[in-house]
């Protein structure tokens, strides 16, 4: 008479519930996610892979007004600006690509990669045309998804594209490497220390930390004002306006009863901003300053 054997206990391996996965199993995103962590707390992903593994997931459901550069924030040249003045715009803003515009940025003419102006810098030509150096512009809907906004930059070999509202009129711009940025993440900074779903962080009395994309609706709610939001969408994009420009990090703007200093700013964006909110009879008419001494 044969033994009978105990029923087995074998708990399947994370291999072999990858290959499940591989099989039509886990039956959605979510669970595919708890392989994949479970896969890191095993060592058998490090942290940095599963980062983007996830962020390789997440942009096929992201669209691109989630991540675009608001049309407030950005950079453009003039199609009749001289030479020169072309070229200072140029290295203030140390971008390698812009939108060159007509009469306001809703007429985007098209896209100048500064390499195609080296060859006329030192012409000095009377004549000089940028139109004639210009790439066509890639016009998207706001809607689109990542992940094939991806696909179209390299199968076209584009690096940038102009974001455009359901009216046709320009929301933004966006580039390659704000899309690779959702895979990879961003560097840190001493700056980022809230989470994503954290806007107004209180430092201490009547000082806060402010993400720059922050809806000046949002803005107005929160702290019971009434900047106007008719300039701007972001608190960003209302301090730039009041600059002129785009801020370096350090500079100083006073809108009302607000008192905001530039935290981080790249070439391309404001990131973060300090603001110290002022006694309503200590409020100062709208200025803007220099980085602090």
């Amino acid at each position: 008479m044969s033994e009978e054997r105990p029923e087995s206990s074998h708990k399947p391996s994370w291999l072999e519930r990858m290959s499940l996965a591989l099989m039509g199993e886990p039956k959605d995103r979510d669970e595919l996610v708890e392989l994949l962590r479970d896969a890191q707390q095993r060592a058998l992903l490090d942290p940095e892979a599963l980062k983007m593994m996830e962020g390789v997931m997440r942009v096929s459901e992201t669209q691109v007004r989630d991540v675009m550069l608001p049309r407030a924030q950005m950079v453009v040249l003039e199609h009749d600006w001289s030479l020169e003045r072309l070229i200072a715009e140029i290295v203030e803003s140390g971008h390698s690509r812009l939108p060159v515009i007509d009469e306001s940025k809703d007429k985007v003419l098209g896209i100048l990669i500064v390499k195609d102006l080296l060859v006329h810098a030192f012409e000095r030509r009377e004549d000089f045309d940028v139109r004639a150096l210009l790439r066509p512009a890639k016009f998207i809907p706001e809607s689109k998804r990542l992940n094939i906004l991806l696909n179209e930059f390299r199968s076209n070999r584009l690096h940038m594209a102009i974001v455009v509202d359901e009216y046709g009129g320009v929301a933004g711009l966006i580039t390659i490497e704000d899309v690779l940025e959702e895979i990879v993440g961003e560097i840190d900074d001493e700056h980022d220390t809230f989470e994503d779903s954290n806007t107004f962080i209180r430092r201490q009395g009547d000082a806060f930390i402010v993400k720059a994309l922050t809806p000046v609706e949002d803005f107005n709610q929160y702290f019971q004002a009434e900047l106007d939001d008719e300039k701007a969408d972001t608190v960003g994009g209302l301090v730039m306006m009041e600059l002129g420009r785009l801020p370096k990090g350090g500079e100083t703007v006073d809108l009302g009863r607000f008192h905001f200093q530039v935290l981080r700013a790249d070439n391309r964006r404001i990131h973060l901003l300090e603001l110290t909110v002022r006694d309503q009879d200590a409020q100062s008419p709208s200025s803007a300053t220099g980085p602090d001494a």
